[in-house]
């Protein structure tokens, strides 16, 4: 028997001060933290510990963009005085090193998950009472219940995904090949990360994207800078442009756009977003609130159902592991009577590891001026020309920040090689309500692209140095 379970016959029921549907970034935090403040813990998964940001999300994604920037780096190496030559992709090669990655903290992840005694359920649950979750057959009942089974790639109506020549995020994934030209529909982050994986490995990128502009979540001087990067590095984004229908070529796919003009390519990536994969697990028979599939919280992450609570993906905001990993944390410290402080979803920071990279935190200029008018807003914008690191690494872009007049920051917004590294400090302004003046003194090392952080807060403090007026 599990340890914490209750002695009897099969299917009676194990009991748990909490059980957790979903073992992803969500469902394991939290189950690590509610172990540790010692609540007995069952944690379901239909496949692996770690979910999608692990095996086919975060991870493996950004261990192809780190292998485009080798890419790059071997490519454009002469400008930095080194002879060197990019003889090719061998994606065997890439994919060999992405799995590695992803082996050896699936095995870290399993080794501390075992370590803190939680019991691991493996099979599809499903929730039958508003207490119990169901795994083939056997019952797990839990003093409170935290649903957080996560999200699945999304694909629009008549638009069939064939793994082959239509594909998802999870499919790029395991590509054996460089396609010779891919077309990206979805200029959001899992649109423009692989666009830009797949431009530096040699491929022609096209990406469409129905919305004005490429990720639209973000302030729109950043997608302005992105969209420029792009164009430079020889991607095309047809921005404000519908996608209508697919068909299936001699050579690949053709796709027709809003217009009738239509586009070839050798393969089509289906990257316009995700959806909460919570059909058929019986939140609504159990009378949960919900929405198009997503699961109603309070700011407490509580459902309408009393002792059941949802995390990540299926509760709506930003689909980010970071976000879920924090909800879980949330969640177990709530569950142990520590009543932890609600968390602030925009100090929540966001990145997309394209090349260049593009970060953010807080809320954006638009945003700011309708929440507090006009007049109440000031911004202030440092180019990374003037920082000595970002020269060295000869990349272009900035630093925003948005602030309310003689008050805090609220905003930071950023373009450029690495700033997804500088977006820590960023999120410590933002939620410690800093304002330029408490900023401006502190000291950053050089040379390092944190002192664009820095510059940015003496030019806004009224002290500016590289910053011209």
């Amino acid at each position: 028997m599990a340890e914490g379970s209750t002695a009897g016959p099969h299917g009676a029921g194990d009991t748990y001060d909490v059980v957790i549907l979903g073992a992803g970034s969500g469902g394991y935090a939290c189950a690590l933290r509610a172990s540790e403040l010692g609540l007995r813990v069952a944690l379901v998964e239909k496949s692996k510990l770690g979910g999608t940001c692990l095996h086919v999300g975060c991870i493996p994604t950004k261990a192809l963009l780190h292998a485009a920037e080798v890419a790059d780096s071997t490519r454009e190496s002469e400008q930095f005085g080194v002879n060197a030559t990019l003889e090719g992709i061998d994606m065997a090669g890439v994919n060999k090193y992405k799995d590695g990655v992803v082996t050896r903290l699936f095995k870290g992840l399993t080794g501390l998950v075992k370590g803190r005694g939680i019991t691991v359920v493996e099979g599809e649950g499903r929730l039958v009472a508003r207490d119990t979750v169901e795994v083939d057959g056997r019952r797990y009942v839990g003093r409170a219940v935290v649903l957080a089974s996560g999200s699945y790639a999304r694909s629009l109506p008549g638009l069939e995904v064939d793994g082959h020549r239509v594909l998802t995020s999870e499919h790029a994934l395991t590509l054996d090949h460089v396609p010779a030209s891919v077309i990206v529909l979805g200029g959001g982050v899992i649109g423009c990360e692989f666009a830009s994986v797949w431009r530096s490995f040699g491929a022609d990128v096209t990406i469409v994207e129905a919305l004005p502009r490429l990720v639209a979540g973000e302030d729109e001087a950043s997608s302005k800078a992105l969209e420029r990067a792009f164009r430079k590095r020889g991607i095309t984004a047809r921005t404000g442009t519908p996608f209508e229908s697919v068909e299936h070529t001699e050579t690949g796919v053709r796709v027709t756009v809003a217009g009738g003009d239509t586009i070839d390519a050798e393969l089509l990536l289906v990257a316009v977003g995700r959806g909460p994969s919570t059909a058929g697990l019986g939140y609504d028979e159990q009378g949960i609130t919900m929405d198009r599939g997503f699961v109603l919280t309070d700011e407490r992450l509580r459902t309408n159902v009393e002792g059941v609570y949802a995390v990540g993906d299926i509760v709506p905001g930003l689909q980010l592991a970071h976000r879920g990993f924090q909800q879980g944390l949330f969640v177990a410290e709530e569950l142990a009577g520590l009543e932890p402080a609600p968390i602030d979803e925009t100090g929540i920071p966001r990145v997309t590891y394209s090349d260049p990279e593009v970060a953010s935190v807080g809320l954006d200029e638009k945003s700011a001026r309708e929440r507090y008018g006009d007049d109440a807003v000031e911004t202030l914008t440092y180019d990374l020309g003037g920082n000595g690191k970002s020269q060295i690494l000869r990349t272009q872009g900035f630093v925003k920040l948005v602030r309310r007049k003689d008050g805090p920051v609220v905003g930071v917004h950023m373009v450029g090689a690495r700033v997804g590294e500088l977006i820590g400090e960023a999120q410590l302004i933002y939620n410690w309500e800093a304002h330029p003046e408490d900023v401006a003194p502190l000291v950053h090392a050089h040379p390092t692209q944190n002192e664009a952080l820095g510059e940015a807060h003496l030019a806004l403090a009224g002290k500016p140095l590289h910053v011209h007026s």
